[in-house]
């Protein structure tokens, strides 16, 4: 069993060109909506009007949650357009990054992390409970068209290791196959599971607790920079005062002595 699932790891389940479909092809229709079009004009405004390639990943970001987690092909000649830029410079950005999916995902898409730390602490045992509990194994989709299983590589929780994340956006941690079954039921009744560590911990805290910084620091984040100025170029000013006067006692000193 255990090298059935080793097998069954992939870096990247979807092929790197496309595929015509009857729900994905070039005349599958497709615009983004007036809310993520005042979204687009607003990121925009952060690039130069000859470098707006680089927005591309914003906003296929934008057509993934419009489309409920995926971004058909019409959505990439869409931005090409928006962005004045081939649909081929498009198409190499959404293949290359493995968070965008240019196939439906369920809505739920668990993205299990298989990487050292989470796999050491049984990720493989969360793997297995979601095939389980929702009828699949990696990379298909629930009947229902609820659940997506993915394996991926490090989400950057390996202190509250095993742990997943939903959608792109909802991470669970601290997970055991008992929390695991837990979320899909609360998932498949229609409620959201308490997001963060599922063992009751405080973010990252180990078992004792906050050990540091239990008080507020002593420290003024409203600090007047106007004033430390003055108060730098008066500091400036005393001290080239006192060297002034330095040197003109030293010279009064020699001449006295001639």
């Amino acid at each position: 069993l255990a090298a059935r699932h080793f097998l069954r790891r992939t870096f990247s389940s979807a092929l790197a060109t496309h595929r015509d479909t009857a729900y994905n092809n070039r005349d599958t229709p497709f615009d983004f909506n007036e809310e993520n079009y005042q979204k687009i004009n607003t990121i925009l405004t952060h690039y130069p009007p000859q470098y707006k390639r680089s927005a591309t990943i914003n906003l296929l970001y934008l057509a993934q949650k419009q489309c409920d987690g995926w971004v058909p092909l019409a959505a990439m000649n869409k931005i090409a357009k928006i962005l004045e830029i081939s649909e081929m410079d498009v198409y190499e950005v959404c293949s290359f990054y493995t968070m965008f999916n240019r196939e439906p995902v369920g809505k739920y898409h668990l993205q299990v992390c298989g990487t050292t730390p989470c796999m050491i602490r049984g990720a493989q045992d969360i793997i297995k409970t979601i095939e389980h509990e929702c009828g699949i194994i990696k990379d298909q989709t629930s009947k229902d068209g609820l659940f997506t299983l993915t394996e991926v590589e490090c989400l950057g929780c390996c202190a509250n290791a095993p742990m997943l994340q939903v959608n792109g956006e909802k991470v669970y941690e601290d997970l055991t196959p008992e929390t695991m079954k837990a979320m899909i039921d609360a998932w498949k009744a229609g409620k959201e599971p308490k997001i963060g560590p599922q063992n009751g911990r405080n973010c990252a805290e180990g078992i004792q607790g906050r050990t540091t910084l239990k008080a507020q620091p002593n420290v003024w984040p409203d600090r007047d920079y106007a004033k430390a100025k003055d108060d730098y170029q008066k500091r400036l000013e005393a001290e080239a005062q006192k060297k002034k006067e330095e040197a003109a006692a030293a010279a009064a000193a020699a001449a006295a002595k001639k």
